[in-house]
């Protein structure tokens, strides 16, 4: 119980911190310089009339994490001496530790606050004047940072007691208004300020505040996994991924690759937040992302064909998100290369405009540049067997080699690139939507039915002589074809695939 509430006081003090940090955004700060972790569009580089801070804080899974931000002058309390600055050594000095300075530029560059041993917990008789003093300001510092961030935002006397509202009966209580809880702020707004685009979601005590206002609408899909359902979010709708009990290691893992630094991207599903939710029966696992109302791309094609440019267009769009997965980008700000290791229409979302975003991130793994192993996630799920690459299916794979897991992603690719270019409509010409072997194996084929057809009688889908007639028909079989290559290192890098759908969109182009 006394670590409950300690925690409670620590998330209380962060998300002080993290609404500060807002209205910082809103008001406008100048003079000292600080290293800022978030503002990566600046540089890393926050101003402010206050203080610089540096906090060390435990994530719930138990690892050490910085933080490096900005105080304002007039946001503290007391201004000369603010109690947020005194956090260390208090009850939450073993979860959340901060110091400030304001001695010159950049001095936050060098603080390291360090969090205490654990002892025996705190109760409120043996606290400190000053701990005691935290404990009841932090809440009224939320309030009226809260009210200062209102003052610069609100528009109408709605808006006002809709605050109100929230501060008297809590997150839980709050049902989804037609407005964002800053006006004319969106859900992609808030990704975009508080993570400079640089990381994927909200910060994880935004992510809790978020995920317990959100509304479930309507279920939307059904998988090994657990469920789908379209929820509401201050107007705003989300998809959420809920996951059963049994499946908290995929829970776990995907929210942890979403959350990789730099890799938020237009063809990659757009991650929000991921919560656990206590119902008093069992707890729920919540994965929140942007809601798509085409739904998977295996849903898409069943419904609709499409032309040419339609084809490509989407085709591209998915080599485009892949090749950003595959890609390691280095630096203080970089990327890991990630693998997808379930690469199937069903783990593809269509968007509005045409294109696609790669989804399900529960099976990925991670390359370390620096050691050169490959991050395996611990659960016991495979792949889907229907887009297993040969390597894959007869266990023939160098489990150890980064690039076995994207030779075989680009397998899966191919496969993909087969069912969308059978859904083409050319004069009026298009085949039935079927998964790939489906005049092979059963619907639900096992290991053993796969690797016959895959890797001893080395069937591939069969591409119609009619698309040797068409130019982008044609230039899709020929990628597929360099995509499921039984010798994996034969086959194409999601990059050269990417760079090949581009130039050939870009000559049709010319031509119009």
């Amino acid at each position: 119980m006394c670590s409950q509430k300690g925690n409670k006081m620590r998330d209380t003090v962060s998300l002080l911190l993290n609404i500060l940090w807002l209205s910082q955004l809103i008001i406008g700060v100048c003079c000292l310089k600080c290293r800022c972790d978030i503002c990566q569009e600046k540089n890393h580089i926050c101003e402010t009339d206050g203080y610089c801070f540096t906090t060390t804080y435990e994530t719930k899974t138990g690892g050490i994490e910085h933080q490096y931000r900005c105080l304002e002058k007039d946001l503290t309390i007391p201004i000369n001496n603010p109690l947020l600055c005194n956090v260390k050594n208090s009850p939450l000095d073993h979860t959340f530790v901060m110091e400030c300075c304001n001695s010159e530029d950049f001095c936050n560059d060098h603080l390291s606050p360090v969090l205490m041993k654990r002892s025996a917990e705190p109760t409120l008789w043996n606290l400190t004047s000053l701990e005691i003093m935290i404990i009841i300001a932090a809440p009224t510092a939320v309030i009226c940072a809260l009210t200062i961030a209102y003052y610069f935002c609100r528009t109408s006397k709605q808006s006002r007691g809709g605050l109100h509202h929230h501060l008297q009966h809590g997150e839980d209580s709050i049902e989804a208004p037609d407005h964002p809880i800053l006006k004319g702020v969106s859900l992609k707004h808030m990704i975009e300020m508080t993570t400079s685009g640089s990381g994927s979601g909200l910060p994880l005590l935004v992510q809790r505040s978020i995920a317990r206002q959100i509304q479930l609408v309507e279920s939307i899909g059904q998988g090994r996994f657990g469920e789908v359902w379209r929820g509401r979010w201050r107007g705003e709708n989300v998809a959420v991924k809920i996951f059963s009990s049994r499946e908290e290691r995929s829970w776990f893992r995907e929210a942890e690759i979403y959350q990789t630094v730099m890799l938020r991207h237009e063809n990659i599903l757009g991650f929000i937040a991921a919560d656990n939710k206590d119902n008093g029966t069992w707890t729920q696992l919540w994965l929140i992302t942007d809601y798509h109302e085409y739904g998977s791309l295996f849903d898409f094609l069943d419904r609709n064909v499409m032309d040419t440019s339609g084809m490509i267009k989407m085709a591209l769009s998915i080599a485009t998100g892949l090749a950003h997965l595959h890609m390691d980008i280095m630096g203080t700000q970089g990327k890991p290369a990630i693998a997808h290791r379930d690469l199937k229409s069903k783990n593809i979302l269509v968007k509005s405009n045409g294109t696609c975003a790669i989804g399900d991130l529960g099976l990925a793994v991670r390359h370390d540049v620096t050691t050169d192993t490959v991050d395996i996630p611990l659960n016991n799920r495979v792949g889907t067997k229907r887009y297993m690459a040969p390597e894959v299916l007869d266990e023939t794979m160098n489990v150890y080699q980064f690039d076995s897991f994207k030779r075989a992603d680009v397998y899966a690719l191919g496969l993909i690139f087969w069912e969308i270019a059978t859904r083409c409509n050319v004069g009026g010409i298009y085949d039935e939507y079927n998964l790939p072997f489906y005049d092979a194996v059963p619907p639900d084929p096992t290991i053993e039915e796969m690797r016959r057809v895959v890797c001893i009688e080395k069937q591939r889908p069969n591409i119609p002589n009619r698309w040797q007639s068409c130019e982008a028909l044609h230039v899709m079989s020929k990628l597929m074809k360099e995509c499921w290559y039984q010798n994996a290192t034969a086959r194409l890098t999601a990059l050269r695939i990417k760079k090949t759908l581009s130039n050939y969109r870009a000559s049709e182009e010319l031509k119009m």
